[in-house]
């Protein structure tokens, strides 16, 4: 039997009778990274990163949760688990999982471009690589970061210029915060949604760096918002929140602005492709610098995705896993955090 399988809870190691990333309650999980698809809540114990951990907690309560740093070695029943860089988001790890020669590495959600903000990716060799393909299409190629924000940065100095308030969006975790860290604060303030000021201050305490930002509250004057910048979930856009800021500028940053269509469904005005995960050709890099021969392929266009692995030469299979992507953060079903927040700035 192989190492790891795939069953209807999630991917099971059963010699060590752990769960990686369940998507339904088990004794035993090992937790790549706090998104809501790879985290969740009504497991007996829990095992991540370090880094992870304050995030976790915040967003799953009263836990039993023990965490590792990077590279740091946890045997359970004779099988080695370490949990490495994926650069997906603070505190994101692959998990690499080594019994008796078989090496297999369950990637969760990964990103090759070092953001400056969370550890960058670094490659595990390996016989057997599960890998997400969110964005496996030959249409999806990232800008670099560097030009991206450039651009950002361009379209919040005009929108001041205008009188107008800029609002971008992007999901509480993660996204929020590196757009924090790459907009230019010499333009104006930055305004935060308070479902991503939440976030921002659990990772403060933990000790990450982020620029200064004020909470959006009732509290704050309407007339103080044009010139500057918030930062606010999807699931905000298209509420009544969104009107005290008058006459705004909505952009939306996500790896979907790729496509046409996907700003307007947004309710944006402009669109910025941002993402934190691999685009096409970093998907392919980072499953050759593995090594693998065996590739599992999981959420996003798996069919595709696998197909063309295989067309290369790879034993590649597709699996059907409870894992979204983007979508996970992206998505207002379900988001309390964010209603809730709505009503509050709201004064409901």
């Amino acid at each position: 039997m192989p190492l790891l399988t795939f069953n209807d809870r999630g991917i099971y190691c059963e010699r060590a009778d752990v769960y990686i990333d369940p998507w339904k309650p088990v004794p035993r999980a090992l937790i790549t990274h706090g998104h809501a698809d790879h985290s969740r809540w009504g497991n007996e114990y829990y095992l991540s990163t370090r880094l992870a951990a304050p995030v976790i907690k915040y967003r799953l309560g009263d836990i039993k949760l023990e965490t590792v740093e990077y590279g740091e070695v946890k045997t359970i029943n004779g099988v080695k688990f370490s949990f490495h860089p994926a650069g997906h988001i603070i505190g994101s790890a692959q998990i690499r999982v080594e019994y008796k020669g078989e090496i297999w590495v369950a990637s969760g959600d990964y990103k090759l471009e070092d953001d400056g903000l969370c550890q960058p990716y670094e490659p595990v060799k390996c016989q057997h690589f599960i890998t997400e393909s969110t964005f496996g299409l030959p249409v999806y190629r990232w800008t670099p970061q560097e030009e991206l924000f450039a651009d950002i940065n361009d379209w919040w100095r005009a929108t001041a210029a205008e009188g107008r308030t800029a609002i971008i969006t992007g999901y509480a975790l993660g996204k929020a915060q590196r757009l924090l860290n790459g907009l230019d604060t010499s333009i104006g303030k930055i305004y935060t949604h308070g479902a991503i000021e939440n976030t921002n201050e659990v990772l403060r305490n933990q000790g990450i760096v982020l620029p200064e930002t004020t909470r959006v509250t009732r509290e704050v004057n309407k007339k103080e918002y044009p010139g500057n910048i918030v930062v606010a979930t999807p699931g905000a856009i298209g509420q009544p929140w969104v009107k005290k800021f008058g006459n705004a500028s909505v952009a939306a940053a996500s790896g979907w602005m790729t496509l046409r269509g996907a700003r307007r469904r947004r309710g944006a005005d402009r669109g910025f492709i941002l993402s934190d995960h691999c685009d096409w050709p970093s998907l392919l890099e980072a499953i050759k610098l593995t090594e693998a021969d065996n590739i599992y392929v999981t959420h996003g266009y798996t069919s595709i995705f696998s197909k063309y692995l295989r067309e290369l030469g790879y034993n590649a299979t597709e699996l059907e896993t409870e894992y979204e992507g983007e979508l996970a953060e992206i998505e207002t079903k379900g988001n309390e955090e964010t209603n809730k927040e709505n009503a509050v700035a709201d004064g409901e």
